[in-house]
């Protein structure tokens, strides 16, 4: 009986040795897909700090072709749906996915009317590391995110200009044109851009241009 029971144990103990080699597998399979997914996580970060620096670089560089828009009949329409951004932001873009370890392996922009979109696709200088699995050394990630730049405002009447007066003409500027103003709703904000002005769109270019991420 005594031999019998001994014989039971060691016919037992390899298949203990499978399951438990079996379960340690899991474990580093597992571990595995944890990397793959931090290093994913990685590049989709990379990716979104990417599109959205080439957008908020793209919007800053508006300023002169909007208001050269502005002084133009119907320039505003023109512009909307006919700005071309080609490689704006491009240089920003690679500077923060170095900034995150990865690099700019395609850019894009695609123009449409009220809104730009900018795609930047990248991939991780790093890879996802040794593991049970051995494709997973050389594994790089990759990843994709559109910025949308978006004019958020709608042409309102502008308020008049000061009546430089019928009476006294001494010391009037009769060369001086009255200042030209243009009228926006941007999201229930009036705005009234003097086109005279030094700098007329000081403070108002996040106002009327808003830069967001999207799904795409």
């Amino acid at each position: 009986m005594i031999a019998g029971r001994r014989s039971d144990r060691g016919q037992a103990f390899p298949i203990y040795i499978v399951m438990v080699a079996g379960l340690l597998f899991l474990a580093f399979a597992f571990f595995a897909v944890g990397q793959a997914s931090a290093t994913r996580n990685g590049a989709q970060g990379a990716a979104d700090a990417a599109a959205l620096a080439a957008a908020q670089e793209a919007r800053d560089d508006l300023g002169v072709p909007f208001l050269a828009a502005l002084r133009e009949p119907n320039g505003l329409n023109e512009f909307l749906a006919n700005h071309q951004y080609f490689d704006a932001g491009h240089r920003k873009a690679v500077q923060l996915a170095s900034a995150n370890r990865s690099d700019v392996i395609d850019f894009y922009w695609r123009p449409g009317y009220w809104q730009d979109r900018v795609t930047a696709k990248v991939r991780t200088r790093y890879t996802v590391g040794s593991s049970v699995i051995p494709s997973t050394k050389t594994t790089h990630a990759t990843a994709t995110a559109t910025a949308v730049i978006k004019f958020r405002c709608s042409p309102k009447p502008a308020p008049e200009a000061p009546d430089p007066g019928q009476g006294d003409d001494k010391g009037k500027d009769d060369s001086k044109d009255t200042p030209a103003l243009v009228g926006l709703s941007c999201g229930g904000q009036n705005v009234t851009i003097d086109l005279s002005d030094s700098d007329p769109l000081a403070g108002l270019t996040k106002l009327i241009f808003a830069v967001n991420l999207i799904d795409d």
